[in-house]
């Protein structure tokens, strides 16, 4: 290709712009950024630019800014979560339905994310200087606060001349005044001071081990073994954790891909190209997602019911009813925390287990989640539900047709479930009374009788529907279902010490 900088275009998510590059041809690759950086500024130095060229010889290569940093905009940076319906987003804009991800350093546990979400959109994983976590998982308190007073001043030399990225993140350039001073204006432009301390205060939180055992797609594993910022260990028990990975231990100390030697680029373009094992079509994507919520909790995508299998865990299942429940809403994650982990109180931990278990919606629903920092809500221009279904029925026959029965039965005693199903339930008995009424006065006995049976089965205390079971099936001249109704009818009404007619009085 020219050396003319590919033009910058954008995919639109919910409160900003991401930016992204589409240029080369052959197979797509989207590159997951790190923790900064400017896709367009980028260009201006040759060894990037050389590695981006050789990158569109042998793909469609697609690398992006992620929200708040780069060319991209939007008020603040967002966590994990978000930054995979970013990425989804940029696929999207491109009309790119399967890729290969190529993810460096901080992008790697997103890569890992997004993997397990959306499986039949990855070709492979490609993951650069990168490892399950940012931070080890195994530090003190001592050690988490040394940390952190070294990413406060990190932050606080951002773009200035007492910069040290150079120093640490590619060694093998640090004696080129020249690129110093570059890499100094790069960093501006890649991040402000405030959006760089949001992002690794977020890069502390990111712990994708649990998943690494569900990832499915190739995967290669690339790892300089000098690499200061992302020791090699963490490189290392990546590939460990997934199943099938391959891991190529690399030569030199830079943990940036295109300072040093760029020869792990042939390792890359034959990956891409030919040596990655053949893999099954990719399943078609889906035209529907519906929930069940009232009788049984079900989900079915293209009419098929998922198996609960499919699901890894209850604790999914019961995220996506609270999610489901809310009826688009936003859930903050607060109230997640402390409905499905109240015994954890360590944000280290409480993060990442839900975005695992969000991971695990996600790939179910092929979709159908929007998360942020605060809250987590489902979508319902993806998903259907019968509870959305319900709120908007707007004649009783409708209303009636919905409701399959109770709201969540499996789950009468979550607290959360209550007023919904108390609230289902009351909607239900009201279209159901004046639908049996007018039944019962136009002749319909069958009619009638069915609805108020539908009626006792939700509360066994309601008189009149009771009473209109047994005089419709009296009407119908079935006598022995009449006396059983009535025995029934009786059994409860002397539980509330209510004495009821004899069978002879429902005429």
């Amino acid at each position: 290709m020219s050396d003319v900088v590919p033009p910058i275009r954008f995919a639109n998510v919910p409160g900003a712009r991401i930016a992204y590059q589409d240029f080369g041809d052959g197979p797509a690759v989207v590159s997951i950024p790190p923790l900064a950086q400017n896709i367009e500024v980028a260009w201006e130095w040759e060894d990037i630019a050389s590695m981006l060229r050789r990158f569109a010889r042998f793909s469609r290569f697609i690398p992006f800014d992620k929200r708040g940093t780069g060319a991209s905009d939007g008020a603040e940076v967002n966590d994990i979560d978000e930054r995979v319906d970013d990425l989804r987003a940029v696929m999207d804009a491109a009309g790119v339905e399967r890729a290969h991800l190529f993810a460096s350093s901080e992008g790697g546990p997103m890569a890992v994310v997004f993997a397990a979400s959306y499986p039949h959109r990855v070709e492979s994983l490609i993951l650069w200087g990168t490892g399950p976590y940012m931070a080890p998982p195994d530090w003190n308190a001592d050690e988490v606060a040394a940390a952190r007073r070294r990413s406060e001043h990190f932050a606080d030399v951002w773009g200035t001349p007492e910069s040290f990225i150079v120093d640490r993140f590619a060694p093998s350039l640090a004696h080129n005044p020249e690129f110093r001073v570059w890499h100094q204006r790069y960093e501006r432009t890649a991040a402000s001071r405030g959006s760089l301390a949001q992002l690794i205060e977020l890069m502390w939180h990111m712990d994708v081990r649990e998943l690494l055992s569900q990832i499915a797609v190739p995967t290669l594993v690339l790892h300089r073994v000098g690499d200061q910022p992302i020791p090699i260990a963490f490189g290392r028990e990546l590939a460990a954790g997934i199943p099938g990975a391959e891991f190529v231990e690399l030569e030199g100390d830079d943990h940036f891909a295109y300072a040093g030697d760029q020869g792990w680029m042939d390792i890359v373009e034959r990956w891409v190209t030919g040596t990655v094992a053949p893999q099954p079509a990719p399943p078609r994507y889906p035209t529907s997602v519906r929930i069940q919520t009232l009788g049984r909790f079900a989900v079915f995508v293209d009419g098929v019911e998922v198996e609960t299998g499919e699901w890894g865990s209850r604790l999914a299942r019961q995220i996506c009813k609270r999610l489901v429940a809310a009826r688009g809403w936003p859930v903050t994650r607060d109230e997640l925390f402390d409905l499905f982990w109240p015994d954890e109180h360590d944000p280290t931990k409480l993060g990442p287990r839900l975005s695992v278990q969000l991971s695990a919606v996600r790939r179910v629903l092929r979709g159908g989640v929007v998360a942020n920092r605060e809250s987590v809500r489902l979508d319902l221009g993806e998903v259907s539900t019968d509870l959305e279904d319900l709120a908007a029925a707007t004649d009783d026959a409708a209303v009636v047709a919905t409701y399959h029965g109770e709201f969540l039965p499996e789950d009468v005693y979550d607290d959360w479930t209550g007023p919904i199903r108390d609230e289902a339930r009351a909607r239900f008995r009201s279209a159901a009374r004046r639908l049996a009424a007018e039944a019962a006065a136009g002749g319909r006995h069958h009619e009638a009788a069915v609805l108020a049976r539908r009626i006792v089965g939700t509360d066994r205390f309601d008189e009149d529907a009771h009473r209109r079971l047994i005089t419709s099936l009296r009407a119908m001249g079935e006598e022995r279902e009449a006396e059983h109704a009535h025995g029934v009818y009786a059994a409860a009404m002397a539980e509330l010490d209510v004495v009821v007619p004899p069978l002879a009085a429902f005429d």
